[in-house]
């Protein structure tokens, strides 16, 4: 049988998504359920243990699919990407009606009721998704309300289907300064491969999750005297984002946040831990 990527695929030997029936070895085949996070944000893990670090972060309102039920995890397969791990099994619901609206700054509260003086109940990132049952006003402010009530200020949110032509640089600019978090993938915390693909999800564009997918998938191969502005620059194990032919914008551990940087510059300074760039790539 192949061995697969376990990032991507579900198996283990006692249960595999129904899709690799005949591909990989396993006791039972499934082909999961469905739910959606209800969290603001959570850790998908390759582990049912807190102590193991993190894979990646879900968002509030994305999609999974459930393969497994046990001891307060469960085992899940993300829609935006196919990332497979483990989450909490009180951070996910039963999919109810879907999401209609995305949240566009880095950050939003969602308050008890259109009333901005109100205590806020939590905040999404970026990304996060909401299905938006009417509209209110208050104090001449807009907002939009949620099936439960809560409310979210109307000009933090876009359709989902009016995401295409927006100039995804200028997102990932929008996260200069946030901290850098090893697996982060939110506007509290995020890490290089995670910028890259939550910028480009901002645009109605899918990418991998990871550096090494990013590095073999994304888009298409360019050479270093054809960058511009949009392109990617890979490192092994980390990736940048070109503003400009001269400057990049990246989530990185030198700085511990997402930061604009000289190119340059920044090959002289990483070469000593992670050599020399491995290679350049155009998204779109």
């Amino acid at each position: 049988m192949t061995m697969l990527d376990r990032r991507l695929h579900a198996y283990r030997p006692d249960l595999a998504e129904a899709g690799l029936e005949g591909k990989v070895e396993a006791t039972r085949f499934v082909n999961g359920t469905p739910a959606r996070v209800c969290v603001p944000v959570v850790a998908l893990r390759p582990q049912p243990d807190f102590a193991r670090g993190i894979d990646t972060e879900l968002l509030y309102g994305e999609d999974v699919t459930i393969f497994d039920r046990a001891n307060g995890w469960c085992w899940v397969k993300a829609a935006s990407d196919g990332y497979v791990g483990y989450l909490p099994e009180d951070a996910i619901a039963e999919a109810a009606t879907a999401p209609t609206h995305i949240v566009v700054p880095q950050r939003t509260f969602l308050y008890p009721e259109p009333e901005l003086r109100k205590p806020y109940k939590s905040v999404l990132s970026m990304g996060s998704r909401v299905h938006i049952a009417g509209e209110a006003e208050a104090r001449g402010n807009r907002y939009l309300v949620l099936d439960d009530g809560t409310a979210i200020f109307a000009k933090h949110l876009l359709p989902l289907g009016a995401l295409d032509g927006q100039d995804y640089v200028d997102i990932a600019a929008r996260f200069l300064e946030t901290p850098y978090l090893w697996g982060g993938r939110s506007g509290l915390g995020i890490d290089c491969s995670g910028l890259v693909q939550l910028a480009l999800l901002m645009t109605g564009r899918s990418a991998p999750r990871d550096t090494d997918m990013q590095a073999a998938d994304l888009g298409e191969p360019i050479e270093r005297p054809d960058v511009r502005r949009g392109d990617l620059v890979f490192w092994k194990g980390h990736v940048a984002v070109f503003e400009d032919p001269e400057t990049i914008i990246h989530a990185n551990g030198h700085t511990m946040t997402v930061a604009r940087e000289n190119f340059e510059a920044a090959v002289e300074r990483i070469g000593w831990l992670y050599e020399q760039p491995t290679g350049y790539r155009r998204p779109f």
